[in-house]
């Protein structure tokens, strides 16, 4: 099945947030195919700047933790076991919109090491500058950890190209740059050590609508590559959504 424009019919009938959902869903499993034992890959969706909440953040309440509030005669009371240590006012609040994460993770199951990571790149991850530096600053910090990194580009409807600014970022020559005009894309960037010095191996292909996708390499340890197969897991997406042009 070629690539279709999830952004213009008749491929706006699936919407890109339903195919990215199910896309990296099928990645995810077609690579844990091709993983070695003791490896696990994981997918993880968080679109339109959703939190992941855990103890760390939580909504804004009234009460105080570990603070009986009823005196039982519709008043107030706080009684506490403990004393209970209140903050002094903020300085100020800053309002911060997170980049969507589409994203399958690559792990050691035994030390929950991160070594791969194939990313789908959202309208969102291109929109604003700063949601286009959160998610640079994201891929270049896997790399600067050893962690292969593959990017998935496919959204027709935002222009900014995050491969160019990327190469820009880890040094890479002239000749990694796309064109201007190019905006869909397959990249790889595998980190590596040689003589002493740390280097990144870039593979990039150009992608268009009409044309299947490409396979590609995502290096799990040492010399070990697995394929990231795009097209199977496109069209299993589509399929799956009962989209059948």
């Amino acid at each position: 099945m070629p690539l279709h424009d999830h952004f213009r019919l008749p491929g706006s009938r699936l919407p890109w947030s339903s195919l990215h959902t199910g896309w990296i869903g099928h990645l995810a499993e077609r690579v844990n195919s091709h993983l070695p034992a003791g490896y696990i890959a994981l997918d993880s969706v968080r679109i339109d700047g959703g939190l992941e909440v855990d103890v760390g953040i939580e909504e804004e309440y009234d009460s105080i933790p570990g603070a009986s509030t009823s005196n039982g005669g519709g008043g107030t009371a706080v009684a506490t076991t403990q004393a209970v240590y209140i903050p002094p006012a903020a300085t100020g609040t800053a309002e911060y919109q997170f980049p969507d994460v589409i994203e399958l993770r690559v792990s050691s199951e035994s030390e929950a090491r991160l070594v791969g990571a194939v990313e789908l790149v959202s309208p969102g991850n291109k929109d604003r500058e700063v949601k286009r530096e959160a998610f640079l600053a994201k891929c270049i910090d896997y790399m600067a950890g050893g962690v292969c990194v593959v990017i998935v580009d496919v959204i027709t409807e935002r222009h900014a190209n995050l491969h160019n600014e990327i190469v820009t970022r880890i040094g890479g020559p002239e000749a990694l740059h796309l064109p201007e005009e190019v905006s869909l894309y397959a990249a790889t960037y595998r980190p590596i050590i040689r003589k002493k010095k740390f280097q990144v191996d870039v593979w990039v292909n150009t992608l268009k609508i009409g044309e299947v996708l490409p396979t590609m390499p995502l290096r799990i340890v040492a010399g070990l590559f697995v394929p990231v197969e795009l097209e199977d897991t496109y069209v299993a997406a589509c399929r799956g959504r009962k989209f059948l042009v």
